[in-house]
């Protein structure tokens, strides 16, 4: 085991090293200046376009509920236990440079959603299908097409044995025994595996028994209880980042300069732990795009079912799933974890530190603390597992041309794997998260990168049309 580790890891700096930072990164900023800095300019209006659908638009579902349906695949883990394992192994100056991805993410992020309108497609049944494999395939031209199913398949894959199951019920089933069961005083032995506690056993049955009665409804039954799980969980999570904030609001000045120094110089703040901006860069990147997806191709595929006859319009709303996402969340998590220390703590990984921040930084008792955490990590990841179900289902259906058979076959392993999920360790669940991640990154970047100029002219037109209207 400690071989297979060793593995993942060495393949793991492999496929995030520099070179796909880089990748991401100078798509982000291509399409920034191309763009005119449209992520800063047209944010007033991509929020209000957010609650407001277009009226007579084609799709399934509404431009909100496709949002909700891909801020249900980003809010997850990656808020509150990714944040906390970027600061711990690059630093505060991982939240830095996060942010500097989340921002160029934006524009990627906008340019994903307006590809997926764009070259989306009607199945025989009526329903919408779109994302990275069409617009490879359309956009770019049939010769092409063995790149859009490497991205689909990459896309199972990581919906199956990375963002989409493991690492979710992972999360959830840590969280509930840090809180039901923090010293394991109630073990069982399970056959072949080894001794769990009864609380992750019972997590595992009945998250897999929530997650198979949601999933067996499509992408309306899931876009349903996105609408109203996701912004009801994150208002409630905002809500006491804000209190923490605002009670301890004489170090955030000081928690801000830990980052911006951590950034360029780690072993300033760090005691020589983490040595090179380059690790911090790292982890901060890789732990961005693990948590908001720009430039990984997912979020386009929820984009793709939207109701709306305009792919600039949808792409300004999905570009609010990284703001919300990262510039918002995430920071949010990450100033509660430098402010109280947390990431200095010894002993402590994941979930634990984000918990120990919120028990030391929120004015009520740590229980009181612990369980508002641990409520919404749950929710956070089990509407991950959903929209990540409906992502990789898009992405078989393309591969197999529209089996249903097939599908339904994939649905029930998805359930099998968040099933079995608990029961993996947690440093070779998130290795495996992040290789699978940058696997299915690099053809939907390198689309985004051949069709830059149709997103730019897209966006030219729609403005030159609507802005009189939106004077």
């Amino acid at each position: 085991m400690v071989q297979f580790t060793n593995f993942l890891v060495k393949l793991d700096n492999i496929v995030w090293g520099v070179p796909l930072m880089v990748l991401i990164l100078l798509g982000g900023i291509l399409l920034t200046v191309r763009l005119g800095i449209l992520q800063v300019r047209r944010l007033p209006l991509a929020l209000k376009w957010m609650v407001k659908n277009e009226e007579g638009g084609d799709g399934e579902v509404t431009s909100f509920a496709a949002l909700c349906t891909a801020l249900s695949a980003t809010i997850g883990t990656g808020n509150i236990v990714g944040v906390a394992t970027a600061v711990c192994a690059g630093g505060p100056g991982a939240l830095f440079w996060m942010l500097v991805a989340a921002f160029f993410g934006m524009a990627t992020k906008y340019a994903e959603g307006v590809l997926a309108v764009k070259y989306r497609v009607v199945a025989e049944d009526g329903h919408s299908l779109g994302g990275p494999f069409y617009y490879i395939e359309k956009g770019m031209g049939s010769k092409w097409k063995w790149l859009a199913k490497l991205f689909a398949f990459f896309g199972v894959m990581v919906g199956l044995l990375g963002i989409g199951t493991i690492t979710q019920v992972n999360g959830i089933v840590n969280a509930l025994k840090n809180f039901f069961d923090p010293n394991e005083n109630h073990m069982v032995h399970v056959p072949v595996i080894g001794d769990y506690s009864i609380v992750i056993i019972i997590g595992a049955i009945v998250v897999s028994a929530c997650v198979a009665l949601v999933l067996i409804g499509g992408i309306k039954r899931i876009s349903n209880v996105a609408q109203v799980v996701v912004p009801f969980m994150a208002i409630i999570y905002v809500f006491f980042c804000v209190v923490l904030l605002v009670t301890n609001a004489s170090l955030i000045p000081d928690a801000i300069k830990v980052i911006v120094k951590g950034a360029f110089n780690p072993s300033a703040v760090t005691g020589g732990i983490v040595g090179t901006f380059i690790v911090a860069m790292q982890m901060g990147v890789a732990r961005g795009i693990f948590s908001n997806e720009a430039g990984l191709g997912s979020a386009p595929i929820a984009a793709a079912a939207a109701k709306t006859n305009e792919p600039v319009r949808q792409g300004l709303v999905s570009m609010t799933g990284t703001f919300i996402d990262t510039i918002v969340i995430c920071t949010m998590t990450g100033l509660s974890i430098v402010m109280t220390s947390a990431w200095q703590v010894e002993g402590l990984e994941g979930v634990q530190v984000t918990t120990y921040a919120f028990q030391k930084g929120l004015p009520f008792p740590a229980q009181i603390s612990s369980f508002v955490l641990m409520i919404c990590l749950v929710f956070f990841a089990f509407t991950t597992i959903l929209g990540w179900d409906y992502y990789s289902e898009r992405c078989l259906e393309y591969l197999v041309g529209g089996q249903k058979k097939s599908i339904m076959v994939y649905r029930w392993l998805y359930i099998l794997v968040v099933f079995i999920g608990p029961f993996l360790t947690v440093s070779a669940v998130w290795t495996i998260a992040d290789i699978a991640n940058g696997l299915m990154a690099i053809p939907n970047m390198i689309a985004i990168f051949a069709l830059s100029g149709v997103v730019v002219k897209e966006t030219k037109d729609f403005f030159d049309r609507h802005n009189n209207k939106m004077m």
